[in-house]
This record gives C-alpha cells, structure tokens and sequence, in this order.
C-alpha cells in the first residue's frame, strides 16, 4: 500500500514539475501515463508529454515519443517521424535512441551495426542485445557467436530480458559457448519472469522436456497457457499441442483445435501446419481433407520446413489435391533443406526409389543420417538398413544394430522388428532368443505384419517364449484379416502359407481344408513355390472337395 502511495507522490511530484517546465520531469510523466504508474493509464497523455518533454530538447523523450509514432502509442502510427525522432535521440547520445535507431535502417547493415555499436559501448543493455544479434548473425560485420555470447552476457546482466533469453539460447545450443542446460534455463527463468515472450516459451520448453531443470509438464502448461491468453500465435500453437496430447493438462482434443485456429488465423505458420493436421485427421473437428491442404499451403508459404513437409506428403498420397510426384519432391526437398528432419528421410526415400528424381542411394543415404540424427525413428530405422546391406556405406552390421536400437526404442514399430530380428539372427549382436521375442512381441501391437508373422512363428517354435501354437495360429490369422494392411501391401504371401499350413493340419485350430486351400491360394498367386506344391497336394487327395481348379 506505501509503494502505491509513494508512486502517487511521485506522480504528484512529476506533474509539478512538468508543468513548470522542467523537461526531464515531463518525460518522467510521460511514462507514468503509458505505464498507469501512480495513476490511470492513458496512452494520448502519455504521447502530449512526450511530445512536449522532446521539443524542449529531452533525448529520452525523444526516443519515447519515436516509440509511439512507431507502434501508434497514443497517435497514429507514422514510421518517418519515429525515424526522425529516434534521430534527433541518438544524435544528442542517447543510448537507446541509439539503439532505436539502427533498428530502423534495417536497409543498411553497416549502419545497423553502426548504431547499435555505439549505444552498446555506451552501456545500453537493449543495444548490446541488439549488437550481440548482429554477432550472432553476421549483421553489418564478420559472424562472431563468440563476441555474440560476450555482448549478450553484458545484456543479460543489465537486465534486459531479450539479452537474457539470448543469452539462454546460445547456452541451449552451445554456439559461443559450451552447451550448459542449467544455465540456458536459469536465463530464460529471467527472462520470463521479466515478462519476454520469447523467455516464457521457451522455458516452456525446458519444462515440458526436463531440460536443466526437472520435468514439469504441469509448469509447462502453465507458461504456454500465460503466454496464449496474452495473445501470443506461438505460445497458443504450444498450448494446442499440451491439450491434444494431454501435456500438464487432460487431454482435450477439442480446445487443442482451437488453440491451433487462433494460432492459425494469427499468421502463426508452425499453427497453421498444426491445424491443417487436425483437419487431415480429424482432431477436434470434423475430418476435411481439403481444409487440411490449403493450411498446409499456408504454412509452408509461410517458409515452414513442417509446412513443406506436410505439403509433400498431400502431393504424394492425393490428401485434399491431386497426386503429383514432381510436387511431392519439390516440397520434400525444399523441407529436407530447411532443416525438417521427417523431411530429410522422405527425400531420402524419394532418391532410393526414383520418385521423380535419378536413383541416387548416395543421396539417399546422406538425407537418411541426417533425419536419423535428427531423432526421426523411419530415418533411424532406413539408415540402419543402409548399413546392414551396404547401401552406399560400407556394410556394418554393429552400426545397423545401433540404428534400429534407437529407432525401436523411439516406438517406430519396423524399427522394432528389425531390432527383433537382429537379435534372433546374431546382426550386430550377440543372439538372444528373449529379447527377439520381445521386439517381435512390441512391433506386432504396433501392427507391424512382418512382427506379427515372425511372433507367430516364435509361438509355432517356441523361440523366446512357450511354444503355444494357438498363439501362433492367432497371430497369422489376425495379420491376415487386418484390412488395413490386406489394402496396403496386398498380403504376406509367406504368412498366407502358413496360415494355410495351420488350417492344413489342425495346428492351433480346427482343421479345415477349404479354409487352408484359400489361403495356400492367395500364397500362390503371390509366387509362392510352396503354397503352389501344397495345392497339387490337396487336389490329388481330397476327393470330397468339389472346388475347381
């Protein structure tokens, strides 16, 4: 209550002053009226004060009355007379009209670098934010993150919020510096706290993934959900994923569709891939195909490598827009470049099988490593088998081992089946039957049909686990009536053999010669030599099956 009462005093004090003339006091009345500080805020007072404290020769003033004519602060927004103040301000020595300043020749880098030099060395925490960016970056001089890191150091130390978050992310990174994720987070604690947007999310970040600090998914939420209420595209697109996937909060499909449709409908392009999802899918919404292409075109328009991605994978499949190989490269190498690390491996693929392009497994297997290490389980899992068969590598079985290892335990379900056969066939490892078994056991729930087939062979054998042949009967026959998989790869023909095989002979179920000679049938007409020879067998000995041939 007395800091209240001492900041109406202080008003009381600022408005004497100002009215007598006093210059300085202006501008410090000035900000209490933009700031509501001891009294109501009223952003045209604020300006008229403004005004007054930089005709009378104020540079703080001057640089706060270019603030509002270059955000429209209490007048209409009118950027040559922001400029024409902001130099005025920086003429006089004003350290952040300095800054303000370089910001606005954004045309001329040495300029930029110029200014912000200046009211950096001047002790302007904002410019030495702003001289570290042109560090970081190569703005108007030689990329340094080096001398980056040290001006963000000084930033951050003054207090600037932006320098703090900066500063984070070189700590994040590790560029300039080494990488430390304690004190990334400690910066961009700062520099939330302070109230920066870029610092709230980031720490967001942090605590979502445990990152220098303990996982807190419920913290997480909570700086998403304070940066979505403040407006901000980015900090909504964040609090959709928390409700669609249930991170800190109940998973709610429905407000995670429209946290994504005002992160969308904001030009968020990171939100707008996110919604184009939801309608692909159906997530929150009814399901439009449609909808889901044209806010993919939006956000990769928008020059997002998920965008790009997105948009790739409507070409290739027909989703909401005609089928086009030469678009589905296009798109797909445009993401692969921008960083999109499902990208990278979908332009793989697209060089290994010469989908509009010349077969380039070279190619192939460098987009493969790199969506690989981008902690992609498909890449992990291609590049594996670049290395288990030398595919433009040299072949090397321990590395093929350790790629499926990473991409099965990310949860892609044919990198579990390739670990799982790795390990019933000694590939880069040492034989174990258990852990096979296991693999095999993880891939089928994911309904992957080559783990299904091979669980079901386990079971038959008794390899890893109890041999059961009514398990192993179940698994062949559940593969084999998955539609789905049936409509997509047209059937295992050696699980259709087996399957035959089982029926054939009572072998975890009751025997039935019709059922096995449909099934040996579609073995057969898939180029299966034994389902063939097994269906000479049937027809010369069954006398009471009136099929024809």
């Amino acid at each position: 209550m007395e800091s209240e009462i001492g900041k109406t005093r202080a008003f009381q004090q600022y408005m004497e002053s100002a009215e007598g003339g006093n210059h300085s006091e202006q501008f410090n009345l000035g900000f209490c009226y933009q700031h509501g500080i001891g009294t109501t805020k009223d952003e045209k007072k604020a300006f008229q004060w403004y005004l007054k404290s930089a005709e009378g020769g104020d540079s703080k003033g001057q640089n706060n009355l270019g603030n509002c004519y270059r955000y429209g602060i209490g007048t209409v927004k009118d950027e040559e007379k922001a400029f024409q103040w902001y130099l005025k301000s920086a003429e006089a020595g004003n350290h952040k009209g300095q800054n303000s300043l370089g910001y606005c020749y954004h045309y001329d880098e040495k300029k930029v670098f110029q200014w912000y030099l200046e009211s950096a060395e001047g002790g302007s925490s904002e410019g030495q934010n702003s001289l570290g960016y042109c560090y970081q970056y190569g703005i108007g001089t030689v990329k340094d993150e080096k001398e980056a890191f040290q001006w963000y150091v000084k930033s951050a130390e003054g207090g600037n919020s932006g320098g703090q978050n900066n500063l984070g992310e070189l700590y994040y990174y590790g560029e300039g510096t080494t990488k430390d994720d304690e004190k990334a987070f400690q910066w961009y604690l700062k520099s939330a706290e302070a109230g920066n947007r870029k610092g709230q999310s980031n720490l967001g970040y942090c605590y979502q993934h445990g990152i220098g600090t303990i996982k807190d998914e419920k913290k997480a939420f909570q700086w998403y959900l304070k940066l979505a209420e403040g407006g901000n595209s980015k900090g909504q697109n964040s609090l959709g994923y928390c409700y669609q996937y249930g991170i800190g909060t109940t998973n709610d499909k429905e407000k995670a569709f429209q946290w994504y449709l005002k992160s969308a409908e904001a030009g968020n392009h990171k939100g707008q891939n996110s919604l184009g999802y939801c309608y692909q899918h159906g997530i929150g919404t009814t399901k439009d195909e449609k909808k889901a292409f044209q806010w993919y075109l939006k956000s990769a328009m928008g020059d997002r490598s998920e965008g790009h991605f997105s948009l790739g994978y409507c070409y290739q499949h027909g989703i909401g827009t005609t089928n086009n190989e030469e678009k589905t490269f296009q798109w797909y190498l445009k993401s692969a470049e921008g960083g999109d690390n499902k990208g990278q491996n979908n332009l793989g693929y697209c060089y290994q099988h010469e989908i509009v392009t010349t077969k380039d497994e070279e190619k192939a297997f460098q987009w493969y490593m790199k969506s690989a290490e981008g902690g992609v389980g498909e890449g992990q899992n291609n590049l594996g088998y670049c290395y288990q068969y030398g595919i433009r590598t040299t072949k090397d079985e321990k590395k093929a081992f350790q790629w499926y290892m990473k991409s099965a335990e990310g949860g892609y379900h044919e990198g579990q089946y390739n670990l799982g056969y790795c390990y019933h066939n000694r590939i880069g490892t040492a034989k174990d039957e258990e852990k096979a078994f296991q693999w095999y056991l993880k891939s089928t729930k994911g309904g992957n049909s080559k783990g299904q087939y091979n669980l079901g062979y386990c079971y038959h054998i008794g390899i890893g686990t109890t041999k059961d042949e009514n398990k192993a009967f179940q698994e062949d026959s559940d593969r084999q009536n998955d539609l789905g998989y049936c409509y997509q790869y047209r059937g295992n023909h050696l699980g259709q053999y087996n399957l035959g095989y089982c029926y054939y002979n009572g072998i975890g179920t009751i025997k039935d010669e019709k059922k096995a000679l449909h099934w040996y049938s579609m073995s057969a007409e898939g180029g299966n030599t034994d389902a063939q020879i097994m269906l000479e067998e049937i027809y010369l000995h069954s006398n009471n099956l009136h099929l024809s041939k």
